[in-house]
């Protein structure tokens, strides 16, 4: 004969690792380092900078 399980402790550990996999899978999907943080504000502040050189003054 089997032992017995709790169903309830079952069901939550069956949640909480569903819950790493999907963290794991985003951590890869939206994951970025900072010298791609720092890269993509770098290039974003340039594009404002010549947006702003580029307006004609009234």
């Amino acid at each position: 004969m089997t032992t017995p399980i709790n169903l309830n402790k079952a069901r939550k550990q069956k949640k909480r690792a569903d819950a790493e996999k999907k963290a794991t899978e985003n951590r890869v999907k939206f994951g970025r380092t900072k010298s791609q943080k720092d890269l993509e504000k770098s290039e974003a502040a340039r594009a404002r900078r010549n947006l702003e050189a580029s307006k004609r003054e009234h």
